[in-house]
Protein backbone atom coordinates (compact mmCIF):
# COMPACT_ATOMS: atom_id res chain seq x y z
CA UNK A 1 0.00 0.00 0.00
CA UNK A 2 1.47 3.34 -1.01
CA UNK A 3 2.03 6.25 1.33
CA UNK A 4 0.26 9.28 -0.11
CA UNK A 5 2.37 12.39 -0.62
CA UNK A 6 -0.12 15.10 0.12
CA UNK A 7 0.59 18.53 1.57
CA UNK A 8 -2.17 21.06 2.23
CA UNK A 9 -1.48 23.85 4.71
CA UNK A 10 -4.68 25.04 6.38
CA UNK A 11 -4.10 26.54 9.81
CA UNK A 12 -7.01 27.25 12.10
CA UNK A 13 -6.36 29.70 14.94
CA UNK A 14 -6.58 28.23 18.43
CA UNK A 15 -9.38 30.62 19.38
CA UNK A 16 -10.69 32.07 16.09
CA UNK A 17 -13.03 35.04 16.10
CA UNK A 18 -16.29 34.11 14.45
CA UNK A 19 -17.15 36.07 11.32
CA UNK A 20 -20.93 36.50 11.09
CA UNK A 21 -23.34 39.23 10.16
CA UNK A 22 -25.84 39.42 13.01
CA UNK A 23 -29.47 40.44 12.82
CA UNK A 24 -29.66 43.72 14.76
CA UNK A 25 -33.37 43.63 15.53
CA UNK A 26 -36.39 41.40 15.16
CA UNK A 27 -37.96 43.88 12.79
CA UNK A 28 -35.03 44.15 10.39
CA UNK A 29 -34.16 40.92 8.58
CA UNK A 30 -30.79 40.29 6.97
CA UNK A 31 -30.57 41.17 3.28
CA UNK A 32 -30.13 38.53 0.60
CA UNK A 33 -26.42 39.36 0.32
CA UNK A 34 -25.95 39.26 4.10
CA UNK A 35 -27.58 35.82 4.30
CA UNK A 36 -25.44 34.58 1.41
CA UNK A 37 -22.32 35.95 3.12
CA UNK A 38 -23.15 34.06 6.34
CA UNK A 39 -23.93 30.84 4.44
CA UNK A 40 -20.60 31.02 2.60
CA UNK A 41 -18.75 31.51 5.89
CA UNK A 42 -20.44 28.37 7.28
CA UNK A 43 -19.59 26.45 4.09
CA UNK A 44 -15.94 27.51 4.26
CA UNK A 45 -15.63 26.70 7.97
CA UNK A 46 -17.04 23.23 7.34
CA UNK A 47 -14.51 22.56 4.57
CA UNK A 48 -11.64 23.91 6.68
CA UNK A 49 -12.65 21.53 9.44
CA UNK A 50 -12.83 18.64 6.96
CA UNK A 51 -9.31 19.46 5.71
CA UNK A 52 -8.03 19.64 9.27
CA UNK A 53 -9.47 16.18 9.96
CA UNK A 54 -7.70 14.80 6.87
CA UNK A 55 -4.42 16.41 7.96
CA UNK A 56 -4.67 14.99 11.45
CA UNK A 57 -5.76 11.55 10.24
CA UNK A 58 -3.25 10.97 7.42
CA UNK A 59 -0.13 10.62 9.64
CA UNK A 60 -2.04 8.20 11.89
CA UNK A 61 -3.29 6.25 8.87
CA UNK A 62 0.14 6.00 7.25
CA UNK A 63 1.78 5.04 10.54
CA UNK A 64 -0.83 2.32 11.05
CA UNK A 65 -0.31 1.04 7.51
CA UNK A 66 3.47 0.80 7.87
CA UNK A 67 3.60 -0.49 11.46
CA UNK A 68 0.66 -2.92 11.36
CA UNK A 69 -0.94 -3.60 7.98
CA UNK A 70 2.23 -3.99 5.90
CA UNK A 71 3.91 -6.07 8.63
CA UNK A 72 0.88 -8.40 8.75
CA UNK A 73 0.69 -8.56 4.94
CA UNK A 74 4.36 -9.56 4.73
CA UNK A 75 3.78 -12.22 7.39
CA UNK A 76 0.71 -13.51 5.54
CA UNK A 77 2.64 -13.84 2.28
CA UNK A 78 5.54 -15.55 4.05
CA UNK A 79 3.14 -18.13 5.48
CA UNK A 80 1.81 -18.69 1.95
CA UNK A 81 5.39 -19.20 0.74
CA UNK A 82 5.82 -21.77 3.51
CA UNK A 83 2.66 -23.51 2.32
CA UNK A 84 4.03 -23.73 -1.23
CA UNK A 85 7.19 -25.42 0.05
CA UNK A 86 5.11 -27.77 2.22
CA UNK A 87 3.01 -28.80 -0.79
CA UNK A 88 6.17 -29.26 -2.86
CA UNK A 89 7.51 -31.72 -0.28
CA UNK A 90 4.14 -33.49 -0.07
CA UNK A 91 4.14 -33.95 -3.85
CA UNK A 92 7.21 -36.18 -3.52
CA UNK A 93 5.63 -38.31 -0.81
CA UNK A 94 4.66 -41.79 -2.06
CA UNK A 95 1.68 -41.76 0.31
CA UNK A 96 -0.19 -39.52 -2.14
CA UNK A 97 -1.96 -40.90 -5.20
CA UNK A 98 -1.67 -39.58 -8.74
CA UNK A 99 -5.01 -37.80 -8.27
CA UNK A 100 -3.78 -36.27 -5.00
CA UNK A 101 -0.61 -35.03 -6.68
CA UNK A 102 -2.56 -33.46 -9.54
CA UNK A 103 -4.54 -31.48 -6.99
CA UNK A 104 -1.37 -30.54 -5.10
CA UNK A 105 0.16 -29.34 -8.36
CA UNK A 106 -2.90 -27.22 -9.11
CA UNK A 107 -2.97 -25.58 -5.67
CA UNK A 108 0.81 -25.10 -5.59
CA UNK A 109 1.18 -23.53 -9.04
CA UNK A 110 -1.84 -21.22 -8.61
CA UNK A 111 -0.50 -19.94 -5.30
CA UNK A 112 3.13 -19.72 -6.42
CA UNK A 113 2.19 -17.85 -9.61
CA UNK A 114 0.30 -15.20 -7.65
CA UNK A 115 3.12 -14.82 -5.11
CA UNK A 116 5.74 -14.48 -7.87
CA UNK A 117 3.88 -12.14 -10.22
CA UNK A 118 1.98 -9.99 -7.72
CA UNK A 119 4.20 -10.03 -4.64
CA UNK A 120 7.73 -10.49 -5.99
CA UNK A 121 8.43 -13.86 -4.38
CA UNK A 122 10.95 -14.86 -7.05
CA UNK A 123 12.40 -17.59 -4.80
CA UNK A 124 9.38 -19.69 -5.76
CA UNK A 125 10.17 -19.68 -9.49
CA UNK A 126 12.17 -22.89 -9.27
CA UNK A 127 9.33 -24.67 -7.45
CA UNK A 128 6.76 -23.32 -9.90
CA UNK A 129 8.77 -24.42 -12.94
CA UNK A 130 9.26 -27.84 -11.40
CA UNK A 131 5.49 -28.44 -11.22
CA UNK A 132 4.35 -26.48 -14.27
CA UNK A 133 4.65 -27.24 -17.95
CA UNK A 134 5.73 -23.63 -18.51
CA UNK A 135 8.76 -21.62 -17.46
CA UNK A 136 7.21 -18.68 -15.58
CA UNK A 137 9.60 -16.07 -17.02
CA UNK A 138 9.07 -17.27 -20.58
CA UNK A 139 5.32 -17.51 -20.01
CA UNK A 140 5.22 -13.95 -18.67
CA UNK A 141 7.23 -12.62 -21.61
CA UNK A 142 4.90 -14.42 -24.01
CA UNK A 143 1.84 -13.08 -22.16
CA UNK A 144 3.22 -9.53 -22.27
CA UNK A 145 3.93 -9.87 -25.99
CA UNK A 146 0.42 -11.17 -26.67
CA UNK A 147 -1.07 -8.40 -24.56
CA UNK A 148 1.02 -5.84 -26.43
CA UNK A 149 -0.22 -7.09 -29.78
CA UNK A 150 -3.79 -7.09 -28.49
CA UNK A 151 -3.43 -3.55 -27.15
CA UNK A 152 -1.90 -2.47 -30.45
CA UNK A 153 -4.88 -3.91 -32.29
CA UNK A 154 -7.45 -2.44 -29.90
CA UNK A 155 -5.86 1.00 -29.70
CA UNK A 156 -4.53 1.30 -33.23
CA UNK A 157 -7.53 3.20 -34.51
CA UNK A 158 -7.62 5.47 -31.48
CA UNK A 159 -3.93 6.43 -31.25
CA UNK A 160 -2.52 5.42 -34.62
CA UNK A 161 -0.29 2.59 -33.40
CA UNK A 162 1.42 1.03 -36.40
CA UNK A 163 3.54 -2.09 -36.75
CA UNK A 164 6.78 -0.21 -36.09
CA UNK A 165 5.72 0.78 -32.56
CA UNK A 166 6.66 -1.62 -29.76
CA UNK A 167 4.07 -1.86 -26.96
CA UNK A 168 4.95 -5.42 -25.96
CA UNK A 169 5.22 -4.64 -22.23
CA UNK A 170 3.39 -2.41 -19.75
CA UNK A 171 6.47 -0.18 -19.54
CA UNK A 172 6.64 0.35 -23.31
CA UNK A 173 2.87 0.91 -23.51
CA UNK A 174 3.14 3.45 -20.68
CA UNK A 175 5.93 5.30 -22.49
CA UNK A 176 3.90 5.37 -25.68
CA UNK A 177 0.76 6.58 -23.88
CA UNK A 178 2.70 9.31 -22.06
CA UNK A 179 4.22 10.45 -25.35
CA UNK A 180 0.80 10.53 -27.00
CA UNK A 181 -0.70 12.47 -24.07
CA UNK A 182 2.14 15.00 -24.21
CA UNK A 183 1.69 15.37 -27.96
CA UNK A 184 -2.06 15.73 -27.50
CA UNK A 185 -1.60 18.34 -24.79
CA UNK A 186 0.85 20.30 -26.94
CA UNK A 187 -1.57 20.11 -29.86
CA UNK A 188 -4.43 21.29 -27.63
CA UNK A 189 -2.35 24.27 -26.40
CA UNK A 190 -1.46 25.18 -29.97
CA UNK A 191 -5.12 24.96 -31.05
CA UNK A 192 -6.12 27.20 -28.17
CA UNK A 193 -3.42 29.71 -29.13
CA UNK A 194 -4.58 29.75 -32.73
CA UNK A 195 -8.21 30.11 -31.65
CA UNK A 196 -7.29 33.03 -29.39
CA UNK A 197 -5.40 34.69 -32.25
CA UNK A 198 -8.42 34.30 -34.52
CA UNK A 199 -10.73 35.72 -31.85
CA UNK A 200 -8.36 38.64 -31.36
CA UNK A 201 -8.30 39.29 -35.12
CA UNK A 202 -12.08 39.42 -35.34
CA UNK A 203 -13.59 42.82 -34.68
CA UNK A 204 -15.49 42.69 -31.41
CA UNK A 205 -19.03 43.97 -31.15
CA UNK A 206 -19.93 46.84 -28.86
CA UNK A 207 -21.72 44.39 -26.57
CA UNK A 208 -18.62 42.15 -26.34
CA UNK A 209 -16.39 45.13 -25.55
CA UNK A 210 -18.79 46.33 -22.86
CA UNK A 211 -18.91 42.84 -21.33
CA UNK A 212 -15.10 42.58 -21.27
CA UNK A 213 -14.78 46.02 -19.73
CA UNK A 214 -17.33 45.10 -17.06
CA UNK A 215 -15.47 41.86 -16.27
CA UNK A 216 -12.14 43.68 -16.01
CA UNK A 217 -13.65 46.32 -13.74
CA UNK A 218 -15.25 43.67 -11.55
CA UNK A 219 -11.94 41.77 -11.27
CA UNK A 220 -10.22 45.02 -10.25
CA UNK A 221 -12.90 45.73 -7.65
CA UNK A 222 -12.57 42.21 -6.20
CA UNK A 223 -8.78 42.56 -6.03
CA UNK A 224 -9.15 46.02 -4.52
CA UNK A 225 -11.50 44.68 -1.83
CA UNK A 226 -8.86 42.21 -0.62
CA UNK A 227 -6.08 44.79 -0.97
CA UNK A 228 -7.91 47.31 1.23
CA UNK A 229 -8.33 44.79 4.05
CA UNK A 230 -4.65 43.87 3.73
CA UNK A 231 -3.48 47.50 3.77
CA UNK A 232 -5.40 48.27 6.95
CA UNK A 233 -3.87 45.24 8.66
CA UNK A 234 -0.36 45.98 7.37
CA UNK A 235 -0.58 49.58 8.51
CA UNK A 236 -1.63 48.62 12.03
CA UNK A 237 0.57 45.56 12.51
CA UNK A 238 3.84 46.46 10.80
CA UNK A 239 6.45 45.39 13.40
CA UNK A 240 9.05 47.98 12.36
CA UNK A 241 6.82 50.72 13.79
CA UNK A 242 6.52 49.06 17.21
CA UNK A 243 9.08 50.15 19.88
CA UNK A 244 8.10 47.52 22.49
CA UNK A 245 10.05 44.28 21.92
CA UNK A 246 7.31 41.93 23.17
CA UNK A 247 4.61 43.67 21.16
CA UNK A 248 6.90 43.75 18.12
CA UNK A 249 7.27 39.97 18.31
CA UNK A 250 3.47 39.54 18.53
CA UNK A 251 2.93 41.82 15.55
CA UNK A 252 5.64 40.03 13.57
CA UNK A 253 3.79 36.73 13.98
CA UNK A 254 0.46 38.33 13.12
CA UNK A 255 1.99 40.01 10.07
CA UNK A 256 3.34 36.67 8.85
CA UNK A 257 -0.21 35.28 8.98
CA UNK A 258 -1.51 38.42 7.22
CA UNK A 259 1.01 38.06 4.38
CA UNK A 260 0.23 34.35 3.97
CA UNK A 261 -3.53 35.03 3.89
CA UNK A 262 -3.11 37.86 1.37
CA UNK A 263 -0.89 35.73 -0.87
CA UNK A 264 -3.64 33.06 -0.95
CA UNK A 265 -6.35 35.76 -1.35
CA UNK A 266 -7.94 34.29 1.77
CA UNK A 267 -10.51 36.97 2.60
CA UNK A 268 -12.04 35.09 5.51
CA UNK A 269 -8.70 34.75 7.29
CA UNK A 270 -7.95 38.44 6.70
CA UNK A 271 -11.30 39.38 8.24
CA UNK A 272 -10.61 37.04 11.19
CA UNK A 273 -7.24 38.74 11.65
CA UNK A 274 -8.95 42.14 11.60
CA UNK A 275 -11.21 40.95 14.41
CA UNK A 276 -8.23 39.51 16.27
CA UNK A 277 -6.33 42.80 15.90
CA UNK A 278 -9.48 44.68 17.00
CA UNK A 279 -9.58 46.70 13.80
CA UNK A 280 -13.23 45.76 13.25
CA UNK A 281 -16.05 44.67 15.53
CA UNK A 282 -19.50 43.12 15.18
CA UNK A 283 -21.06 46.48 14.35
CA UNK A 284 -18.60 46.90 11.49
CA UNK A 285 -19.55 43.47 10.11
CA UNK A 286 -23.25 44.26 10.43
CA UNK A 287 -22.88 47.44 8.38
CA UNK A 288 -20.69 46.29 5.46
CA UNK A 289 -22.00 48.13 2.41
CA UNK A 290 -24.05 46.05 -0.04
CA UNK A 291 -21.74 46.82 -2.97
CA UNK A 292 -18.69 45.76 -0.93
CA UNK A 293 -20.57 42.69 0.30
CA UNK A 294 -21.21 41.70 -3.31
CA UNK A 295 -17.47 41.53 -4.01
CA UNK A 296 -16.80 39.75 -0.73
CA UNK A 297 -19.32 37.08 -1.75
CA UNK A 298 -17.55 36.50 -5.07
CA UNK A 299 -14.22 36.06 -3.27
CA UNK A 300 -15.70 33.71 -0.66
CA UNK A 301 -17.40 31.59 -3.35
CA UNK A 302 -14.04 31.00 -5.02
CA UNK A 303 -12.44 30.23 -1.66
CA UNK A 304 -15.20 27.71 -0.86
CA UNK A 305 -14.76 26.01 -4.26
CA UNK A 306 -11.00 25.69 -3.75
CA UNK A 307 -11.42 24.16 -0.28
CA UNK A 308 -14.06 21.73 -1.55
CA UNK A 309 -11.71 20.70 -4.36
CA UNK A 310 -8.95 20.03 -1.77
CA UNK A 311 -11.27 17.79 0.26
CA UNK A 312 -12.46 16.02 -2.90
CA UNK A 313 -8.82 15.43 -3.87
CA UNK A 314 -8.23 13.50 -0.65
CA UNK A 315 -11.40 11.48 -1.14
CA UNK A 316 -10.69 10.60 -4.79
CA UNK A 317 -7.10 9.56 -4.10
CA UNK A 318 -8.14 7.15 -1.38
CA UNK A 319 -11.13 5.89 -3.37
CA UNK A 320 -8.75 4.94 -6.19
CA UNK A 321 -6.33 3.25 -3.75
CA UNK A 322 -9.21 1.33 -2.18
CA UNK A 323 -10.73 0.48 -5.59
CA UNK A 324 -13.94 2.38 -4.86
CA UNK A 325 -15.82 4.60 -7.33
CA UNK A 326 -13.85 7.89 -7.57
CA UNK A 327 -16.67 10.10 -6.28
CA UNK A 328 -17.79 7.88 -3.38
CA UNK A 329 -18.11 9.88 -0.17
CA UNK A 330 -15.27 9.11 2.21
CA UNK A 331 -14.21 10.76 5.43
CA UNK A 332 -11.15 10.21 7.63
CA UNK A 333 -13.11 8.37 10.34
CA UNK A 334 -14.44 5.76 7.91
CA UNK A 335 -10.94 5.51 6.39
CA UNK A 336 -9.42 4.53 9.73
CA UNK A 337 -12.34 2.19 10.48
CA UNK A 338 -11.87 0.49 7.09
CA UNK A 339 -8.12 0.05 7.74
CA UNK A 340 -8.78 -1.43 11.18
CA UNK A 341 -11.27 -3.87 9.63
CA UNK A 342 -8.64 -4.89 7.05
CA UNK A 343 -6.09 -5.41 9.83
CA UNK A 344 -8.51 -7.58 11.83
CA UNK A 345 -9.39 -9.55 8.71
CA UNK A 346 -5.71 -10.07 7.88
CA UNK A 347 -4.96 -11.26 11.41
CA UNK A 348 -7.83 -13.72 11.10
CA UNK A 349 -6.54 -14.94 7.70
CA UNK A 350 -3.05 -15.44 9.15
CA UNK A 351 -4.50 -17.45 12.02
CA UNK A 352 -6.45 -19.72 9.64
CA UNK A 353 -3.42 -20.12 7.37
CA UNK A 354 -1.17 -21.13 10.27
CA UNK A 355 -3.78 -23.69 11.33
CA UNK A 356 -3.95 -25.07 7.77
CA UNK A 357 -0.16 -25.37 7.55
CA UNK A 358 -0.07 -27.15 10.88
CA UNK A 359 -2.88 -29.46 9.71
CA UNK A 360 -1.31 -30.19 6.30
CA UNK A 361 1.96 -31.27 7.89
CA UNK A 362 -0.03 -34.34 8.91
CA UNK A 363 -0.25 -36.60 5.84
CA UNK A 364 -3.69 -38.14 6.61
CA UNK A 365 -5.16 -34.67 7.20
CA UNK A 366 -3.81 -33.39 3.87
CA UNK A 367 -5.12 -36.48 2.09
CA UNK A 368 -8.56 -35.91 3.65
CA UNK A 369 -8.53 -32.31 2.44
CA UNK A 370 -7.47 -33.30 -1.10
CA UNK A 371 -10.24 -35.89 -1.28
CA UNK A 372 -12.89 -33.17 -1.00
CA UNK A 373 -10.94 -30.60 -3.05
CA UNK A 374 -12.12 -30.05 -6.64
CA UNK A 375 -10.01 -28.35 -9.29
CA UNK A 376 -11.91 -25.38 -10.62
CA UNK A 377 -11.65 -25.17 -14.39
CA UNK A 378 -11.38 -21.56 -15.54
CA UNK A 379 -13.55 -20.40 -18.40
CA UNK A 380 -11.89 -18.79 -21.45
CA UNK A 381 -13.54 -15.49 -20.53
CA UNK A 382 -11.93 -15.64 -17.08
CA UNK A 383 -8.53 -16.27 -18.64
CA UNK A 384 -9.05 -13.28 -20.93
CA UNK A 385 -10.07 -11.02 -18.01
CA UNK A 386 -7.05 -12.10 -15.98
CA UNK A 387 -4.81 -11.62 -19.00
CA UNK A 388 -6.00 -8.07 -19.72
CA UNK A 389 -6.42 -7.17 -16.06
CA UNK A 390 -2.85 -8.12 -15.27
CA UNK A 391 -1.44 -6.22 -18.22
CA UNK A 392 -3.49 -3.09 -17.48
CA UNK A 393 -3.06 -3.21 -13.69
CA UNK A 394 -2.71 0.37 -12.33
CA UNK A 395 0.70 -0.50 -10.83
CA UNK A 396 2.04 -0.86 -14.38
CA UNK A 397 1.21 2.77 -15.17
CA UNK A 398 2.58 4.65 -12.18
Amino acid sequence: METPLLSIAVMLPNDPKIIRIAQTSAAKELSKNQKQFNNLIKRIEAQKQALLEWQETLPLYNQKVSSEYEVLWDAYNQHRVDLVYLLDRAHGDKAFTKSDKAKITHILTELAEELILEHGKDELKEVYNKHSEDDIDAAQEEADAMAGELMKSMMGGMFGIDDDIDVSSPEKLREFMQQKMQEGEAEHVEQQRQAEEKRAERKKTKKQLEKEAKQQQEAQNISQSIREVYRKLAGALHPDREPDAEERERKTKLMQRVNAAYEKKNLLELLELQLEAEQIDQEHLNTIAEDRLKYFIKILKEQARELEAEVLGYQQQFNIRMQRPPYSRLNPKTLIMSLEMDIRSLRSDIGRLKDEIKLFKNTPSLKAFLKSYKIQRSRPADDFDDFIGGFLHPDNFR
